[in-house]
């Protein structure tokens, strides 16, 4: 599969070296940081020093750096960005623009991620991903998140063993 993943913080990160580790080609977007001695690495040092995929410096915004990225052979985008209106406007993209068939956008408040569910756009709500998990574990709730749980610290302990790439 390839899969553009567009923000590259820890999730944006993580899910790269999941899918690279599985043989996907990833591209992964990140813009400059504002800081200037921060600028030419980005976010990359998020992503596992076994990442075999591309890391591309630009604005996942932009539709030049998009095509760089393989938009165009994309059979997955991921907009992961800290920002939900550039998560937003990324997925729109995607979708209308470039007519990526899987698009996945995170955002932080759960009443847009029902907004964007209603345009079109599959979302996930990490407020409302993680707020359900714990109330659950608190509840001592098995059946919710026991699945997720195990896999999520599979792959904690997978990636506990590896160094991070530094870029």
């Amino acid at each position: 599969m390839n899969v553009v993943i567009v923000g590259c913080g820890r999730v944006g990160g993580f899910l790269a070296g999941l899918l690279d580790s599985e043989g996907h080609h990833v591209s992964v977007v990140d813009i400059a940081a504002i800081s200037p001695a921060r600028a030419e690495r980005a976010w990359f040092q998020h992503l596992p020093s076994s990442f075999k995929g591309e890391p591309i410096l630009g604005d996942g915004t932009d539709l030049e750096v998009l095509r760089q990225a393989g938009i165009e052979q994309a059979d997955a985008v991921l907009a992961l960005t800290e920002g939900d209106n550039r998560n937003l406007m990324t997925a729109q993209i995607a979708k209308k623009i470039f007519g990526v068939k899987r698009v996945i956008a995170k955002v932080n408040d759960p009443v847009r991620a029902q907004m964007y569910r209603q345009m079109g756009i599959d979302t996930l709500s990490r407020t409302s991903i993680l707020g359900t998990l714990l109330f659950a574990m608190l509840m001592e709730d098995r059946e919710v998140g026991e699945v997720l749980l195990r896999k999520a610290l599979a792959h904690e302990e997978e990636i506990a063993h590896e160094p991070v790439k530094v870029r």
